[in-house]
């Protein structure tokens, strides 16, 4: 009865009711979407990589190491030696080892030097292993695998071929023309750095810095030059047992031989994501102001409207509701237009994210779900409608003592 009455007394009011609902909609759509992208694009980023217990490099901050070995972000500050990757890989606590080369690029794109282990081992999301959309992976010498953007943006094929340059650069003043890289492989999206890279093998990275002389004699007789690597940028470690993370982390960082230094990539993102803390807080802090700016657009609205609503609050006190019953009914009014308009800002930007998911995870790596129904979404639902409430008691209690003056000219 009380919500058929406030809706119909709503629907006296259609303008200010639509403007102050289209009002809402959008503060608490922008709410609803920071909170959402918040957390989406957390798991998305921690997605990036699964199931590599350590990384090692040269000690650089673990963060930086975390950010060149995984993200491709800025650039190493210097390399570990090749021997201490292989005494790595020979450890009793090590399953598998990926080592990774760094510092070259294909027009924009980075160039990642590896081994046959990267395919076999590296994983990413809940643990899914990497497969090729076309082709395999690299045999001999001068062959690559590119990622999904790579193939996409620049209409590679399996095939064609590729010039590798020096520097990690857009543009770059030093091209390896001499030796041309054949496409072997495409792999499937991922969603991560790994579509943007341009994966060949240790031994080519070598190679492609060798001496003219050098390159002319290995081009005529590939066996005659060593490409052994001295140094690589990074390793992954996958070990036998999860127990014996912290032994080898700190055997590592002790290293005698080598300045070494391992980082637990968990704990690595947890350190950037405290980093991130504050624009966070900055975004929620936007859409709360935003949200309150709104409320109390609501609040305005139904106070505005008392002078107006004299004669229906009279016409209701003398059919016998009270002023308790008339201060519920403004709140009932506000009520119906927040739920309202939270219906509509989950819809709405469930449909956004449905139609535009292709597209986030093509240019941005990011996989975001459209479904908004979760623990997250229903705290900001709880304290957006708390909000309200208290935001509209002072329409409600204004409509109260009307009531009562009301009651008064009666008698």
């Amino acid at each position: 009865m009380l919500v058929s009455l406030a809706w119909s007394s709503l629907g006296s009011r259609k303008k200010s009711v639509i403007l102050t609902f289209l009002s809402l909609l959008i503060s608490i759509s922008v709410l609803l979407s920071v909170e959402h992208i918040r957390q989406q694009a957390k798991e998305s980023f921690n997605r990036t990589i699964s199931d590599v217990d350590l990384i090692v490099g040269a000690p650089s901050g673990q963060l930086n190491l975390l950010l060149y070995s995984v993200f491709r972000m800025g650039s190493p500050t210097s390399n570990i030696n090749y021997a201490s990757y292989e005494a790595l890989q020979e450890s009793k606590l090590v399953a598998w080892a990926i080592p990774i080369s760094l510092g070259d690029s294909h027009r924009g794109f980075r160039v990642m030097g590896t081994n046959d282990n990267y395919f076999q081992h590296f994983k990413f999301g809940n643990k899914q292993a990497l497969s090729f959309q076309n082709g395999k992976a690299f045999a001999s010498l001068f062959e690559a695998v590119i990622g999904a953007d790579v193939a996409k943006d620049l209409g590679y094929k399996v095939g064609d071929s590729v010039v590798i340059s020096h520097g990690i650069g857009n543009t770059s003043f030093t091209n390896h023309d001499n030796t041309p890289f054949t496409i072997t492989g495409i792999l499937s999206a991922t969603g991560t750095p790994v579509d943007k890279t341009v994966h060949v093998s240790l031994n080519a990275i070598e190679a492609i810095h060798l001496s003219a002389s050098k390159q002319n004699q290995l081009l005529n007789d590939a066996s005659s030059v060593n490409t052994t690597p001295d140094s690589v940028t990074a390793v992954m470690l996958g070990l036998t047992s999860k127990f014996a993370t912290f032994k080898l982390q700190r055997d590592i960082n002790n290293y005698k031989t080598d300045r070494l230094m391992a980082i637990l990539p968990g704990v690595a993102l947890t350190e950037l994501w405290q980093m991130m803390g504050t624009v966070e807080n900055l975004l929620r802090v936007i859409s709360i102001l935003v949200l309150i700016s709104s409320l109390f657009g609501l609040s305005t609205m139904l106070l505005a409207s008392m002078q107006q609503r004299k004669n229906e609050i009279a016409v209701l006190r003398v059919l016998g509701a009270g002023p308790g019953v008339i201060f519920t009914l403004v709140l009932v009014e506000a009520l119906i237009l927040v739920l309202l308009a939270i219906v509509a800002a989950i819809g709405l930007l469930s449909a956004a994210l449905t139609l535009s998911s292709d597209w986030l995870a093509s240019q941005y790596g990011l996989f975001l779900s459209a479904n908004l129904l979760t623990i997250e979404t229903l705290k900001v639902v709880s304290v957006i409608t708390l909000a309200a409430i208290v935001t509209s008691a002072i329409p409600a209690f204004e409509a109260y003592k009307n009531a009562l003056h009301s009651s008064l000219s009666a008698k």
